[in-house]
């Protein structure tokens, strides 16, 4: 399993948040259980907060907000550079705290969760660099300004990659703020937080507090001075978050749930466009809000597209996380390894045709929270594997008679993260990429850019993240008439 002593050092924070600048000891002695999916051991545990350990980070982030909005926007950006080097030079200590959390591949983990991390920070600062803060319209000034104290709550699936979204977009902009991240996936976060005491960020700009969202989260949430929260996670997180900050009326930023479809044209390539969907259906074992687990297919072609999905799916080594040759590990918690299997068996008793997988482990494994990657072919859209988020590996195929059909397909969902569409008449492939209602979507597997804005429509959230949108998310506006009067 993952190198211990990486691990050890992680585990060493457990028992204590970072509030203005320091660590301190959880006052409480509500605690849960750390547990690695691979094994189902029990590998820690980690200290929940109670409210009144996040009424003091917050007040500590108040206190803080007027020194660190008046930085300069160099200050700012070389801060977070420093913070960017430290995390790659911590690469392999943060990936092993990764794998032993939440189950990511350790190859995976080196390869995508933490450099790709990292790019959120590269972004952020690369963003406020060149960012105007005033700008001019007619004789007014148009000003934008930090929002203030932000609660940023993060999940246990990308649990370094979403605080860093997060958290550089916020800082850049002038910000100061309390992270909860997962109780389910604290080493990173742990991991991530000494490395922003270690790049010198002054005391009280960033705090952490461990804990759950009924308790941590809901009062951020709802605490009068925050004055905005973002959140990444389940649909029904967000609303319970939307709802507790109403009173208050602050800014909520939700990037939330996701059934992305993935429409293959008549006159796509099958062999560049199907196992490439496959792969990012299955990455990070489906544990992707964003992942393209809809894969529509003409109708004639079927076939041909099924025989290369088992082919890709033949390919992907289920196993121990640390191994080399593992590309999939485990569902991250129990829960989610419950949910998988669950699904599997609704789609086989919905009358979908498994085309690879199915329930319980794969072959040979007796514990771990693995699931066999799961392959449904001739879904309908009304079939639950089709409208319900799995998170898990899990692929269903749809066939559609025509393009319209397709896009009809591609839209019947209450989610609008993420799309992608592939096929050769480009012009036929940016007209269905317009007419899908999702925030972001890719065309024939462009390379993945941390300075292009991520959101959703509908139930996948509102606002955006990455980039300069996502700087934005954490400024207010001020508009100042008569600013240029006299000039």
């Amino acid at each position: 399993m993952a190198n211990a002593a990486h691990i050890e050092t992680a585990k060493a924070r457990m028992h204590q948040f970072y509030i203005d600048g320091a660590w301190v000891d959880a006052s409480g002695n509500e605690r849960a259980d750390i547990v690695n999916p691979a094994t189902e051991e029990v590998i820690g545990e980690v200290s929940l907060g109670s409210v009144a350990e996040t009424d003091r980070a917050v007040a500590a982030a108040r206190a803080a907000f007027p020194a660190w909005a008046a930085t300069t926007t160099e200050e700012r950006a070389d801060r977070i550079d420093r913070l960017r080097t430290l995390i790659l030079d911590n690469e392999e200590k943060i990936a092993c705290a990764i794998t032993a959390e939440m189950g990511a591949a350790t190859s995976y983990a080196r390869a995508a969760q933490v450099p790709l991390a990292a790019e959120h920070l590269r972004a952020a600062s690369s963003a406020l660099r060149d960012y105007r803060f005033l700008t001019r319209r007619g004789q007014a000034a148009i000003v934008r300004e930090p929002i203030g104290v932000c609660g940023l709550i993060t999940p246990w699936n990308w649990p370094l990659y979403q605080i860093t979204a997060k958290a550089g977009s916020a800082l850049a902009a002038g910000c100061t703020m309390v992270l909860k991240p997962s109780e389910l996936s604290p080493l990173s976060a742990a991991l991530f937080t000494e490395l922003v005491e270690q790049a010198g960020f002054p005391a009280g700009v960033f705090n952490l507090v461990h804990g759950t969202g009924p308790v941590v989260g809901a009062r951020l949430a709802g605490h009068p001075d925050i004055d905005m929260v973002s959140i990444t996670g389940s649909t029904r997180a967000g609303v319970a978050v939307a709802e507790a900050a109403a009173p208050t009326v602050k800014r909520v930023a939700q990037e939330l749930g996701g059934k992305s479809p993935n429409v293959i044209l008549p006159d796509a390539d099958l062999s560049k466009a199907v196992p490439p969907g496959v792969a990012a259906a299955m990455r990070n074992v489906g544990q992707s809000c964003s992942a393209p687990t809809r894969m529509i297919v003409p109708r004639p072609r079927l076939s041909e597209v099924e025989a290369l999905v088992v082919e890709a799916v033949a390919a992907m080594r289920v196993g121990d996380p640390t191994d080399t040759e593992t590309t999939h590990g485990p569902s991250s918690n129990r829960a989610q390894y419950a949910r998988v299997q669950t699904m599997i068996r609704t789609g086989i008793e919905e009358g979908a045709r498994l085309l690879t997988g199915g329930p319980g482990r794969p072959e040979g494994m007796t514990r771990g929270f693995f699931s066999k990657p799961t392959v449904f072919s001739d879904v309908t859209t009304g079939m639950a594997v089709a409208q319900e988020e799995i998170f898990g590996p899990v692929l269903v195929i749809l066939p559609y008679d025509d393009v319209e059909d397709a896009i009809a397909i591609a839209n019947d969902t209450v989610y609008g993260l993420g799309a992608h569409v592939q096929g050769t008449d480009l012009g036929l492939v940016r007209s269905t990429a317009a007419r899908i209602r999702a925030g972001q979507v890719h065309l024939n597997y462009p390379a993945w850019d941390p300075h292009v804005p991520f959101g959703g429509y509908k139930q996948s959230g509102n606002g955006r993240e990455y980039g300069v949108e996502g700087l934005e998310e954490y400024l207010e506006i001020k508009s100042i008439l008569g600013y240029f009067e006299g000039d």
